[in-house]
């Protein structure tokens, strides 16, 4: 396991800066990043968060994973690295 975890189920409300906050509870937050919609800007409800170390992004995993946010429930997982399509 790594250092980023992969967040979705975000309300579409929530800012990076209460993700951030939200995290900061289980260590050290290194970033938070709500992906949004590139034509409306808005937020397409989930997000990366890099934690300061694996020990800790594997503590705010098990700490929230399955926790309601603002009537929703979130889903943390281990981020994994994007795959490329093949043409």
């Amino acid at each position: 396991m790594g250092d980023r975890l992969y967040v979705s189920g975000l309300p579409y409300a929530v800012t990076e800066a209460q993700l951030h906050d939200l995290f900061a509870e289980h260590g050290t937050v290194a970033s938070a990043r709500i992906i949004t919609d590139r034509f409306s800007g808005r937020s397409r409800g989930f997000g990366f968060v890099e934690m300061g170390s694996e020990a800790e992004a594997r503590a705010a995993m098990e700490a929230l994973d399955g926790t309601e946010l603002q009537g929703r429930m979130l889903k943390v997982n281990e981020a994994h690295e994007r795959r490329t399509r093949d043409t």
